[in-house]
């Protein structure tokens, strides 16, 4: 296919209409594309932003004009994406997103649609389907695989753990509306091996492609932007992500209470950040910057130790990795998910499952600045070759070509 092609993204949250990694990579891959002379549309629910947000998103985000954005918005407010978390279907959005997809795609790629269509959004539309599983939302009524919000999901109880979560039963998952769904889907696609063989082993029988998400080239920042941030003068590690019970930043804070060596700053907001505060009250070494503009974050990582990801549920792939390695910045994960995956592949940081790991590959990095330059030059090489936007779209086209061809 050397002809420039049409491409629809259909996904529940869009910059800035968004709050996670998922919307972030919609929006990568949408400019991506349109730079590259594929014409691409957006389907996004305001409505599902604000059910959770309630007020209008404060930050701006510019698409190329390739990209053409649907916002769509429903008369019955968060009355829409209610019903079709528990039905399943598009419902009262159902006729504004086939009068887009009626103007003709080549490809249609499904992202997060839990709130724009559920699963019998699927069936809409004609052309090449595919579905990046930023989560296990297919899996999941919860997405997080996080069993009563307390511990990781191995046995399952997926009634009772909604509940738990504060989320609706979803009634349309005691049908066989998602098995019939997930059949016009021509690749499911994953961000690491991990969530591939989670998704077999909880009965999902589609072919799933593994394609690793990327993070675009700094050359797209606004430069003025950047360098923002007041940041101390001791040396700091560094937290990015939402403020969510799953992230595990309740996990750091005890840590560093006792860690005079470094701080620790705190880059995200979250429905968890009231208790991550109180919990971090009269700790001078926990700082929290609330939210910061992805154009600001680079020089947040490249000025950190490390980055630590200390999850503590089954992470697929999240982009903070990518983004550290991109700023030549180690990366120190648990092991749990996908998470250990680019940090095993790349060589470009520790991998530890208790605190007396995680200290002794802190102490390593503050001792030892040779051995952190050199773990943040073999995270930044791994992501020239494999996770840059050349290198995704290379491989997101190709799976395109093979599934056109066969």
């Amino acid at each position: 296919m050397d002809r420039p092609l049409r491409f629809c993204m259909i996904t529940s949250f869009y910059p800035p209409y968004n709050f996670g990694g998922d919307g972030i990579y919609v929006h990568h891959l949408s400019n991506e594309l349109a730079r590259r002379g594929h014409q691409v549309d957006v389907i996004h629910c305001k409505d599902a932003y604000r059910v959770f947000a309630h007020q209008e998103p404060a930050q701006a985000y510019h698409d190329h004009p390739r990209v053409t954005v649907h916002g769509l918005e429903s008369p019955f407010g968060f009355l829409s994406p209610l019903l079709t978390q528990q039905t399943g279907l598009p419902l009262l959005k159902s006729s504004q997103i086939r009068q887009i997809l009626d103007q003709g795609f080549d490809v249609i790629h499904f992202h997060t649609v839990s709130l724009v269509g559920g699963p019998g959004v699927l069936s809409y539309g004609h052309g090449i389907k595919l579905y990046t599983a930023h989560d296990h939302w297919l899996v999941c009524p919860t997405r997080v695989l996080f069993r009563f919000n307390r511990e990781l999901c191995t046995r399952r109880y997926c009634f009772l753990c909604s509940l738990t979560h504060k989320r609706p039963p979803q009634l349309w998952r005691y049908t066989g509306l998602l098995q019939a769904a997930v059949k016009q889907v021509d690749s499911f696609i994953v961000g690491s091996r991990f969530s591939k063989d989670k998704h077999r082993e909880l009965g999902l029988d589609a072919p799933i492609a593994y394609l690793p998400p990327f993070v675009p080239a700094q050359d797209h920042l606004r430069t003025s932007e950047r360098d923002s941030i007041e940041k101390p003068k001791a040396p700091y590690f560094l937290f990015v992500g939402r403020l969510r019970k799953i992230k595990g930043l309740q996990t750091l804070i005890p840590v560093f209470r006792g860690y005079a060596k470094a701080r620790l700053l705190v880059a995200g907001t979250g429905r968890y950040e009231p208790h991550l505060r109180q919990m971090a009250r009269g700790n001078e070494n926990v700082r929290f910057l609330s939210h910061v503009a992805r154009e600001e974050l680079s020089s947040l990582y490249r000025d950190a130790v490390a980055v630590i990801l200390p999850s503590i549920a089954w992470e697929v792939s999240p982009l903070v990795v990518l983004e550290a390695f991109q700023q030549q910045t180690p990366v120190i994960a648990r092991d749990l998910g996908g998470m250990p995956e680019y940090v095993e592949e790349s060589g470009g940081g520790f991998i530890y499952g208790t605190d007396e790991e995680l200290i002794a590959a802190m102490d390593r990095l503050l001792a030892d600045r040779a051995h952190r330059h050199e773990l943040g030059l073999r995270g930044y090489k791994a992501y020239s070759q494999k996770w840059t936007a050349d290198a995704h779209l290379k491989r997101y086209l190709a799976l395109i070509h093979d599934i056109a061809s066969a």
